[in-house]
């Protein structure tokens, strides 16, 4: 209310200005709930486990667990639907076998682009991916491909570290 009246008396009692004001002040108020940011949407672990297994994609923990704040643990909690969506793209277009080890549990290194922020999965090494990989992608370099879409492939010799900026296509047409 103090706005307001303050507001009236800046503008010298304009009727309009406090209008405006007012419908600005009610749009401030129920537009606070945050919004789906589409690709970079955060899904729960269970979420985003479901969407992989019915993809026919597994999921392996060294520890057995899927607790976030253990890094033996694999974790999907707070994963990018865009990084799902690529695994199930890179799948789909690789025919390959996926087995996801790593998610966005603690452990990995930093950065904006990072596992812990919903970027990157770690896959199982098969000869299926690292020929589908090394044959479709381009070399950028230091044992990375790049794929069209600008997703990133690093071979860390006993993993697939990828880097999800998008669904590399989404070979469903973009719906997940």
């Amino acid at each position: 209310m103090n706005r307001k009246i303050a507001l009236r008396t800046a503008v010298g009692g304009s009727a309009m200005a406090l209008a405006i004001f007012s419908t600005a002040y009610v749009a401030e108020a129920t537009t606070a709930e945050p919004k789906d940011t589409g690709a970079l949407a955060k899904m729960s672990h269970s979420a985003a486990a479901k969407k992989l297994s019915d993809a026919g994609i597994g999921i392996r923990s060294s520890g057995g667990c899927s607790d976030r704040n253990n890094p033996t643990c694999t974790s999907l909690e707070q994963v990018n639907s865009a990084s799902i969506d690529g695994a199930i793209t890179l799948k789909g277009a690789s025919k390959c076998d996926l087995t996801v080890t790593g998610g966005t549990e603690t452990g990995h290194a930093s950065g904006e682009f990072s596992h812990w922020n919903g970027y990157k999965l770690d896959f199982a090494m098969t000869g299926c991916l690292s020929s589908y990989v090394k044959n479709t992608f381009t070399s950028i370099g230091g044992n990375k491909w790049q794929s069209g879409s600008g997703n990133i492939y690093f071979d860390e010799s006993n993993h697939w570290d990828v880097t999800f900026h998008n669904c590399g296509g989404c070979l469903d047409g973009g719906k997940g």
